[in-house]
């Protein structure tokens, strides 16, 4: 029988570096510059966090990509339907280090991935945007082979995070369980195709996709 084995990634903040999800530091984590999913773009080569709230994915995603020299670009795809939201999304800015371009774009993530295909670039969230492509009643098979092919273009470094939201209890409602299941196999497609994937637990990542460097 074929046992998986999770490994600490080696990109991990130092306990030191440790803040709580959606703030960032300018020290880089240890590392991560030598990681083969930075070395260049392409699809190979980007990167998957995914994890639950308030796991440390946000940030932890943040460091692999301050770890490569600015400018940065963090692609947004939250909107703001209320005061609360909109105060997280403040929040968020406000704790970025200098050397970050952020870009809004809730639903065409592919175009700003093209438009910034030279510059290391964060997509925070997948989660965000498949809500906004479902609320949109937008075609979801079609727009993430449009991500895909996005990625595949890019010539700098590229990570996504994603919300784990398939963990839990099944939602009580048709929307609610369409939205995990359609979360569900947007990060199986994702992960199938890129070369780096992390799960983040307590502000621990963990490695379940690494791909060897001779085949990046």
């Amino acid at each position: 029988m074929n046992t998986l084995r999770l490994k600490a990634d080696p990109g991990m903040p130092s306990a030191s570096q440790t803040m709580p999800e959606g703030e960032s530091s300018a020290s880089p984590a240890p590392d991560v510059a030598e990681q083969p999913a930075q070395e260049k773009g392409g699809l190979r080569a980007a990167t998957l966090v995914l994890g639950g709230a308030r796991s440390g994915k946000s940030r932890h995603a943040e460091a692999l990509i301050t770890a490569l020299p600015a400018p940065w670009v963090y692609l947004a795809t939250g909107r703001a339907f209320d005061a609360e939201m909109q105060e997280r999304i403040d929040h968020h800015k406000t704790g970025r280090a200098e050397g970050w371009i952020t870009v809004e774009e809730p639903v065409d993530v592919a175009h700003v991935l093209r438009a910034h295909a030279t510059q290391p670039l964060l997509l925070d969230c997948l989660t965000l945007w498949l809500t906004n492509l479902l609320l949109e009643e937008h075609d979801i098979p079609a727009a993430t082979q449009n991500l895909l092919a996005a990625l595949a273009e890019r010539q700098a470094p590229t990570v996504l995070v994603g919300n784990e939201v398939g963990l839990g209890i099944v939602p009580e409602n048709k929307l609610a369980r369409r939205f995990r299941d359609e979360a569900g196999f947007l990060h199986q497609t994702l992960a199938a195709q890129v070369g780096r994937v992390l799960f983040v637990a307590a502000g621990l990542p963990l490695v379940l996709k690494e791909t060897p460097r001779d085949e990046g």
